[in-house]
């Protein structure tokens, strides 16, 4: 080997070297972190998908198009039967006629996207984070409670409680998927107010649904216990959703009442 690439090839160890250093695990967590918060913060976009939805006692299949005004839902099946195509008119008429529905499905979503900005600031201090895999796609880092850290919410205390791994796009440093489960028991006061059983699980994945542009597609949420976390997801559900597709930002209820009803079942 020649001077040069002596030179060339100390340089590139170097600066890999100095790259790692740089990046730790936890440092590139809290970029992911900042990411998505901005993300969730400046991302306006409504969306047109189908959604699966899951529980032990029923579930639903519907279209759903999201707007600044309220989510329309058209249900088509509901606890695996099919819901009458007239049935199906009258919930997204009495939807699109009814302003508290309408506010109330707004205060749901901006009540969750509140809990999900207090999930996302804890990741960087709650946990302990270690890489465990790295492609030029991903990174893979792994989390695990952070003893010195102490919960300031009943929310704060069950997710700083739990085990799991974080998948990061590397170019975007957006989430592509998260997945945790409780390492042990959760109580809230002394067991009077809820519980958490060990072995409860979570599991969440995003994709990019337009340029710069992504959205939740599932959520995997079985955290057996008496304590309700979110406002519109219960202790036990699974959620699917796929056929994102982008409508305009200034779209009303009336616009995607008609949307949702044009969708082929």
């Amino acid at each position: 080997m020649g001077l040069r690439c002596v030179a060339v090839f100390a340089a590139g160890v170097l600066f890999a070297v100095g790259a790692a250093g740089a990046e730790t695990p936890q440092s590139l967590i809290q970029r992911a972190v900042n990411s998505e918060r901005a993300a969730n913060q400046n991302d306006h976009s409504n969306w047109l998908y189908h959604e699966v939805v899951k529980k032990p006692k029923g579930g639903v299949v519907q279209w759903v198009a999201a707007t600044q005004h309220g989510d329309v839902h058209r249900v088509y099946q509901r606890d695996g039967q099919r819901v009458p195509e007239a049935k199906q008119r009258d919930e997204v008429q009495n939807f699109l006629h009814d302003a508290r529905a309408q506010k109330k499905s707004v205060e749901e979503d901006a009540h969750d996207a509140k809990q999900i900005d207090d999930f996302l600031t804890l990741l960087p201090v709650a946990f302990l984070w270690t890489e465990t895999g790295a492609d030029a796609v991903n990174t893979t880092l792994h989390f695990e409670p952070d003893p010195k850290f102490h919960p300031p919410t009943r929310e704060a205390k069950v997710f700083s409680g739990m085990v799991g791994d974080v998948v990061i796009d590397n170019q975007q440093l957006r989430v592509r998927s998260m997945a945790g489960h409780l390492v042990h028991e959760v109580t809230f006061g002394g067991g009077l107010l809820g519980r958490l059983k060990e072995g409860s699980s979570f599991a969440l994945e995003q994709s990019q649904t337009a340029p710069s542009l992504w959205q939740l597609t599932a959520l995997h949420v079985h955290l057996v216990g008496s304590a309700l976390l979110f406002k519109s997801v219960s202790l036990e559900e699974d959620d699917e959703r796929t056929k994102f597709e982008l409508q305009s930002p200034n779209e009303t209820v009336e616009q995607a009442g008609d949307l949702v009803m044009r969708q082929v079942e």
